[in-house]
């Protein structure tokens, strides 16, 4: 078979056969009933097979017709379905962000739903893990770290977050409990929460509490800052831990700071994304939008 397909012929064919009926499938078309018979004979020579039995003013499929049918009807459905989502994708762009689990349960995701209403055409999708991941791939857009930089491949962006404050933080039941936390000399009376990827240990607290004793060798051991949280949460002890990541359990009252907002400050989180795609708009939305919400400048 040297001769192009014409796609009209098919398209005349199955809707010749989904309606079982040349007037009607002219009538969709737009066509006349003659043009569309001519279209289906002029298939039928192409490949040598009758594709319908004529009877009367009626159009029966044949059996090659039939199968035919089944595979053509099929790949107009595959190319409708591909039109639609063609037609989502130019309205939609897809943001994909990787993050560490304790930023994007803590911080990120109570406020997903803010960036969301100020752009309803980018949807987010947050992959959350400690795994460094590769942006060149391109199978994620931007990747939120922390801890020591590490050495990025040639052409990435890195944005370092404003620093964070650590500071020690219990249940308000803890704080006037029993053992009343009221300096740090308190806290020999109560277990410590370690947070083992937290760049600020209780040894490093000590060193600014030099007169304070505390038997740092004991305690409840997270490697997830999160989970350090929640057990503070539910007054399992006292933990130290960031203010950026306890937002909300300090506005709600779940938590209490006994010593202050003050601490040491570290530079942890960084915003890593590769320079060549910066300027796409739903990644500099992004980017403007995080950065205010750290800033304490909430748009919208």
């Amino acid at each position: 078979m040297h001769n192009r397909i014409s796609l009209k012929a098919i398209q005349a064919f199955e809707a010749a056969a989904r309606l079982s009926s040349f007037a009607l499938a002219a009538e969709e078309l737009f066509v006349t009933p003659s043009a569309v018979s001519h279209q289906v004979k002029q298939l039928e020579a192409q490949f040598g097979v009758q594709l319908f039995h004529r009877v009367h003013r009626a159009v029966v499929l044949t059996d090659a017709g039939r199968r035919y049918a089944e595979e053509v009807s099929a790949a107009f459905s595959r190319i409708e379905l591909a039109t639609r989502e063609l037609g989502r994708t130019e309205k939609i762009d897809i943001l994909t962000v990787h993050s560490t689990p304790s930023f994007a349960t803590q911080w990120l995701m109570p406020r997903l739903a803010r960036f969301s209403s100020l752009n309803p055409d980018v949807d987010v999708r947050l992959n959350a893990s400690t795994d460094a991941v590769d942006l060149v791939s391109g199978a994620v857009d931007i990747d939120i770290r922390y801890g020591l930089r590490r050495l990025q491949p040639a052409g990435t962006m890195v944005l370092s977050f404003p620093a964070e404050t650590i500071v020690p933080l219990c249940a308000p039941t803890l704080l006037d409990g029993e053992h009343p936390i009221r300096s740090p000399e308190d806290l020999a009376h109560h277990t410590l929460i370690h947070s083992e990827v937290c760049l600020v240990s209780w040894r490093d607290w000590m060193r600014q509490h030099r007169k304070v004793r505390l038997d740092i060798s004991r305690g409840l051991r997270f490697d997830r800052s999160f989970m350090a949280i929640s057990a503070a949460v539910d007054g399992l002890g006292v933990c130290l831990e960031s203010l950026l990541l306890v937002q909300r359990e300090l506005e709600t009252g779940r938590l209490v700071a006994p010593f202050g907002l003050s601490g040491p400050k570290v530079q942890g989180y960084t915003f890593n994304l590769l320079k060549s795609r910066a300027e796409l708009p739903k990644i500099r939305s992004f980017q403007q939008w995080l950065f205010d919400e750290l800033e304490g400048r909430r748009v919208g």
